[in-house]
C-alpha cells in the first residue's frame, strides 16, 4: 500500500549535501517532503552556468564537438563518482536498470544526442542571455509532452504558469520586437527543449533506478554519439585546454545536474521538477551579464516577469482527489518507515531495494506524480 515514494534519504546526498541533510555531520535538519524541491534547485543552479559558459567555449570548439564533451564529461566524472562512492561505502542499494526500461533508455540516449547540438548551434546564432530565458520554454515540452503522453496530472495552476512561460518564450524568439524579426537560433534553442522535454518523461519513467548508472549510461551513451557525429562532419578540435573546459562543464553542470534531477523527479514528477528547474536560465542570464556585459533590454526585463510569474505558478501547484492504487510489484529502493512500504523481512533493515508488491488501496491526500501516483485522470 504505497503512495509517495519516500526514497529519498539522507545517505543518497551525504556525499553532495552532508550539511543540509540533517545527517551524521549535523548541520541543518530538513523536511522530508522538502529535499526533492532542494534538489530540483540544486539541479538547475547546477545547469544555469552551461549556456553563458558554452558560448565562451564556442570561440575555440565546433557546436556538435562541445555537445559531444559536455555528455562525455557528465559520465566521467560520475563514473569517478561511483567510484569514490563505493570505496567509501557509502554506496547505498539501488534498483538497476533492466531490460524492461531500455526503450526509454535508447530513447533518452537518441533524444540527449539531438537537443545539445541543437542547442550549440542556436546558441552560436543567438546571445546566450536570449537562449537561457528561451530554455525556459523546456518547462512548457515537459509538462504538455507529461500530460498528453505520459498521462501526468497537471492541475489548473500548472496551465496558467504553462500558458505564462510560453508568452515569455514567444517575446524572447524575436531578436526585435518591433520589427517582428525571428531568429533561427531561437528556433533551434526551442528545438532542443522539445527533445529534453520527451527526454525528461523518459528519464521519469527511470527515475525509481539507480541515478549514477542512469547518468553514467546517459553521458557515454550521449556524448559518444555526438561524437560520431562530429568526426563524421569534421567538426572537432585538438585544442587540449578548452577540451578539459568542457569536460569539467560536463560534469558540472550535466552529470551533477541530471543526477539531482533524477532524484527530484522521483518525487515531483516529470511537470514540477521542470517548473522548480526554471531558475537555471535565470542564472544563466546573470553570468551572462556579468562576464560578457549585454545590454539589458525591455522585452528581456518584460519575460524575466512574465517566466518569474510563471515558475511561482507552477512551483504552488496543488493536487488533491479520491484515487485508487492498484495492485503491483516492482523494484525500487525504499524504507520501511516511510509508511506506504509494509511488507515484512525476518530482520530489520534499512534502505534497500528488492521486487516486492503493493495491495490495491483507495483513499484521499494531496499528492504528486511520484512512482505510485501514475493513474488516469
Amino acid at each position: 500500500m504505497c503512495h509517495g515514494d519516500g526514497v529519498v534519504d539522507n545517505m543518497s546526498f551525504s556525499l553532495f549535501l552532508g550539511p543540509f541533510t540533517g545527517g551524521q555531520d549535523g548541520g541543518i535538519l530538513l523536511k522530508r517532503s522538502k529535499i526533492p524541491i532542494l534538489l530540483a534547485i540544486l539541479a538547475a543552479a547546477c545547469y544555469g552556468v552551461s549556456s553563458p559558459v558554452s558560448k565562451y567555449l564556442l570561440l575555440e570548439l565546433p557546436p556538435t564537438f562541445i555537445a559531444a564533451l559536455l555528455y562525455l564529461g557528465a559520465g566521467l566524472g560520475m563514473a569517478f563518482v561511483n567510484l569514490f562512492r563505493s570505496r567509501t561505502n557509502a554506496e547505498q542499494k539501488e534498483a538497476r536498470v533492466t531490460k524492461r526500461e531500455m526503450p526509454y533508455v535508447i530513447s533518452m540516449i537518441v533524444l540527449d544526442i539531438a537537443a545539445p547540438i541543437a542547442l550549440m548551434f542556436g546558441l552560436s546564432m543567438t546571445t546566450p542571455a536570449n537562449a537561457s530565458l528561451l530554455n525556459n520554454f523546456e518547462i512548457v515540452a515537459t509538462s504538455l509532452i507529461a500530460f498528453f503522453v505520459f498521462k501526468e496530472a497537471v492541475g489548473k495552476r500548472m496551465w496558467i504558469a504553462i500558458t505564462l512561460i510560453t508568452l515569455a518564450s514567444i517575446i524572447l524568439s524575436f531578436e526585435d520586437i518591433s520589427s517582428l524579426s525571428f531568429s533561427f537560433g531561437s528556433l533551434l534553442v526551442l528545438a532542443a527543449c522539445i527533445c529534453w522535454g520527451f527526454e525528461n518523461n523518459c528519464t521519469r519513467m527511470l527515475s525509481i533506478k539507480d541515478p549514477l548508472q542512469i547518468v553514467v549510461v546517459k553521458g557515454f551513451g550521449s556524448g559518444t554519439g555526438a561524437l560520431i557525429i562530429a568526426i563524421a562532419i569534421r567538426e572537432y578540435s585538438f585544442n587540449a585546454l578548452f577540451i578539459i573546459y568542457a569536460l569539467l562543464l560536463g560534469f558540472f553542470a550535466y552529470g551533477l545536474s541530471i543526477y539531482f534531477y533524477i532524484l527530484a523527479q522521483r518525487e515531483l514528477g516529470a511537470a514540477r521538477t521542470s517548473a522548480y528547474y526554471a531558475i537555471a536560465p535565470f542564472i544563466g542570464v546573470g553570468l551572462s551579464f556579468i562576464v560578457f556585459g549585454q545590454a539589458i533590454t525591455a522585452s528581456f526585463i518584460i519575460a524575466l516577469v512574465i517566466m518569474i510569474f510563471g515558475a511561482y505558478f507552477a512551483a504552488v501547484e496543488k493536487h488533491k482527489h479520491l484515487h485508487i492504487h492498484e495492485a503491483t510489484e516492482h523494484e525500487h529502493r525504499h524504507n520501511h518507515s516511510d509508511g506506504h512500504h509494509d511488507h515484512v523481512h525476518d530482520s530489520p533493515v534499512a534502505e534497500h531495494s528488492h521486487p516486492h508488491k503493493h495491495e490495491q488501496i483507495t483513499h484521499e491526500h494531496t499528492h504528486t506524480p511520484d512512482t505510485h501516483h501514475n493513474h488516469i485522470h
